[in-house]
């Protein structure tokens, strides 16, 4: 019989591979859809959540997020058991704490930052992130379109930090990128690669590259939809079917752009081209400037290349 007592080559070994000390505690900084539903897979896999918001208001929002979400996983889960359905929200909310109080971050075997795009403001949050926790706690974003190393930059655990880049809705997205940078250590990305599995995502690696893997192919192909659009190639809709029919994509370029939001895209884009300026494909197009200028952001505010009713058809 193994000794675990002692530490042998073969345990370390085995250890390694098996997320040793893996992660089960969690507190997630910012409870919007993404934390929220960042939270909801989390607490789902048994781990203990930590929910942490500015104030009371977006803590209860969270929630109400979080429950509609679940109430509606055990309708389709427990069709015929309709008392498993009814406890099955409940049992999952007692994994999740909400609270204003950062400090609850001590804890965590991972922290993971879900708040507002901005460079300045991830950083400073995480600044305050490494005074209140261990050196053995992991530190990630949920950016999607900031390089990781630039959130890290001022950061003393650089070897801990990495990027976890989860796909709205959470609940149903299976695909999480994991990202490290120069500096993430093996140990920091064994442990996340096994997480993300643990919570029942389908995890790929990529290096700390703008937009990653989705956005970086993505976002460049949605502009260049609207670059045709905007010589008259053709009409937002017949490009929209081409690339459905003929592309087999579920979705055409200006429906996925409104269904992600104009405004995001434009912000991505705005980030690239200054700081990589000399990449041809991160082009800003006028349209799409025109638009979230009047306010046309797609779904969301009931208009942008197309127009929508409130249940946003």
């Amino acid at each position: 019989m193994l000794n675990m007592s002692k530490t042998t080559p073969l345990l370390q070994t085995l250890r390694s591979f098996s997320g040793y000390r893996s992660i089960s505690n969690v507190s997630i900084i910012g409870g919007g859809l993404m934390g929220s539903g960042i939270a909801q897979v989390a607490a789902a896999a048994g781990n203990d959540v930590n929910v942490i918001e500015v104030n009371d208001k977006a803590l209860e929002k969270s929630k109400a997020i979080i429950t509609k979400s679940l109430e509606r996983v055990a309708k389709n889960k427990f069709k015929d058991d309709p008392s498993k359905a009814a406890s099955y929200a409940p049992s999952i909310l007692k994994k999740i704490s909400f609270t204003q109080d950062l400090g609850v971050v001590k804890g965590s075997g991972l922290v993971l930052e879900a708040i507002v795009e901005n460079l300045v403001a991830k950083q400073k949050l995480f600044k305050e992130v490494e005074l209140l926790t261990t050196d053995t706690t992991i530190l990630a974003s949920n950016t999607s379109s900031i390089q990781i190393k630039d959130i890290a930059l001022h950061s003393n655990r650089k070897d801990k930090f990495a990027g976890l880049h989860f796909f709205n809705p959470v609940p149903m997205m299976k695909l999480l990128e994991v990202i490290s940078t120069q500096e993430t250590s093996q140990d920091t990305y064994r442990k996340l690669m096994n997480w993300g599995q643990s919570i029942g995502k389908v995890c790929v690696t990529c290096k700390d590259t703008p937009g990653f893997i989705v956005n970086r192919l993505l976002v460049p192909y949605l502009v260049q939809g609207v670059l045709m659009y905007e010589r008259g190639d053709a009409s937002t809709t017949d490009i929209d079917i081409a690339m459905k029919l003929g592309a087999g994509y579920p979705m055409g370029p200006f429906e996925l752009a409104d269904y992600v939001g104009l405004d995001v895209i434009l912000f991505i884009l705005q980030g690239w081209v200054k700081n990589h300026p000399d990449n041809a494909s991160f082009v800003v197009p006028k349209t799409l400037e025109k638009l979230v200028q009047e306010g046309k952001l797609g779904v969301k505010s009931g208009s942008g290349f197309y127009n929508y009713d409130k249940k946003g058809k």
